[in-house]
């Protein structure tokens, strides 16, 4: 059995990636929006930083719950974020402004919404 604090704890750092994530991205309306200006760069380099953030916290909340909480629930695609924390941290320079674009606009939201009911759920245990 894990700790429930502790995966909280980790949980509300994640939650508050992805709400800076969604606020960087709000002024986003397509990828072309990252690459022509300064501000649109660092915007996309701030975004890549969280994203890196969520898939590390995301792999040491497996390993805190050996494996077991996440699964529970599928609707995320948890093994695609861990992966792109890989993909950032390790081809930075080959990163493609398109595919940051697809997962804030198609995948953090529903993240968030996920990440705030297994909070509620481990509350209430």
């Amino acid at each position: 059995m894990f700790d429930p604090g502790l995966s909280c704890e980790i949980l509300r750092q994640i939650e508050d990636a992805l709400h800076r994530i969604e606020r960087r991205f709000s002024v986003i309306s397509s990828p072309d929006d990252f690459l022509a200006t300064d501000d649109g760069i660092d915007r996309l380099d701030a975004i890549c930083m969280m994203l890196i953030a969520i898939g590390e916290s995301l792999k040491n909340l497996d390993r805190h719950t050996g494996g077991t909480l996440l699964t529970e629930y599928p609707s995320v695609d948890w093994k695609g974020a861990k992966g792109m924390r890989d993909v950032i941290s390790h081809h930075y320079f080959d990163l493609n402004a398109e595919a940051v674009f697809g997962i804030c606009k198609n995948h953090i939201p529903g993240m968030a919404t996920v990440i705030q009911t297994i909070i509620k759920d481990l509350e209430n245990k």
